[in-house]
């Protein structure tokens, strides 16, 4: 006897009203590529630069190369109606509107406005089961300030830090002179809430703070000010609600000053290790670690946690990341690749847990 088991309607979410538009569209398409058709309906709903919801019919490669918003698309809003769980499409030449039922929604938003709390917020107004970490787990984790004092509030070292907010009463040069007293040369200037390394400065003497802070609060209103960690930077995959799975640890070797926006995307002078080249006590001493801030952060479904290395064996955490990026060759699902868990199986346990919180 075959049973026919009742399709999971899936709304994918790609794009963007964010910097980070570009590596969106490059891991939804991913995701589009890979999802099991034979278990999931599939909505795709597009976010433009300038923040339009829209339906979108068409592949992953005009997702991937920024040419889907040109083809045929409908407005469409997220229902806030307890009795409907899904999106309203809108069509406006004739004045009609269309439900479109949804039973969990995947974001794969990178930056702000998608992974900054703000869609998970819209997503649990709504009802609807979504992947990935909540609306508080993903403000807070994606507030570096916040990350490290909720992080040190649980006993997991972090590279020594300050922040600054950017307003009219700013004195730059007291700031900078606070900051060598606190940190030291060389030191970090990263916005507090931005990813994908943009804006990250490193700094050397005062006209490079004074550079770096200016095109730090282009990103963002604050920003954080953090010594420089001699070592190298590791990762580690975590994905799971209650119980958690960790992945290989991958380690960044890189000839640059840090491991910046050009580099994630070309690697021309930085190589992903994975496994990383530390001995086992110290993958596992970094597992730990990671499930130790997963939990501390209060994150569901999926992040990766970034750290450092330091010359004497010390790990502290750099930064969470619960949207990282998702294409077939980011570190993420590469980590958990290399346990057992393959592309299309990593969507398939994203929406599992998604569909049990």
């Amino acid at each position: 006897m075959v049973i026919n088991m009742k399709k999971i309607k899936l709304a994918i979410l790609f794009g963007g009203k964010s910097n980070e538009y570009t590596i969106s569209l490059h891991s939804a398409a991913a995701i589009i590529k890979n999802v099991p058709r034979d278990l999931y309906d599939i909505t795709l709903i597009g976010i433009t630069e300038s923040g339009e919801w829209l339906l979108y019919a068409g592949n992953e490669e005009s997702v991937y190369n920024d040419i889907w918003h040109k083809e045929k698309v409908s407005p469409v809003s997220l229902s806030m109606d307890d009795k409907f769980k899904g999106f309203i499409k809108y069509d406006e030449e004739n004045n009609e509107y269309e439900k479109i039922e949804i039973d969990c929604v995947f974001p794969v938003l990178h930056g702000r406005n998608g992974e900054d709390g703000t869609v998970q917020g819209l997503c649990q107004l709504a009802g609807i089961p979504f992947v990935g970490c909540d609306m508080t787990s993903s403000a807070v984790c994606m507030d570096k300030e916040l990350t490290h004092i909720v992080c040190e509030m649980a006993e997991i070292k972090t590279a020594p830090f300050m922040s600054a907010v950017n307003s009219s009463s700013l004195n730059i040069k007291l700031l900078y002179e606070n900051a060598y007293e606190k940190l030291g040369l060389p030191m970090f200037i990263k916005p507090a809430n931005a990813g994908s390394s943009l804006g990250i400065s490193k700094i050397r003497n005062y006209d490079e703070f004074e550079k770096g802070i200016m095109v730090a609060f282009e990103c963002d209103k604050k920003v954080v000010i953090e010594s420089m960690v001699e070592g190298f930077e590791i990762g580690c995959a975590v994905i799971g609600n209650d119980k958690l799975i960790v992945g290989e640890v991958d380690e960044i070797e890189t000839k640059n000053d840090f491991f910046d926006y050009v580099e994630k995307y070309t690697q021309h002078n930085s190589k992903i290790h994975c496994p990383a080249r530390i001995s086992t006590e110290m993958q596992n001493k970094a597992k730990e670690i990671a499930k130790s801030a997963y939990k501390a952060l209060g994150c569901k479904g999926m992040a990766r946690i970034d750290m450092f290395v330091t010359p004497d064996n010390k790990i502290l955490l750099n930064e969470v990341n619960t949207i990282p990026g998702l294409t077939d060759l980011s570190r993420y699902p590469s980590m958990l690749k290399k346990i057992g868990i393959e592309y299309k199986d990593l969507i398939v346990k994203l929406v599992e847990l998604a569909m049990e919180k």
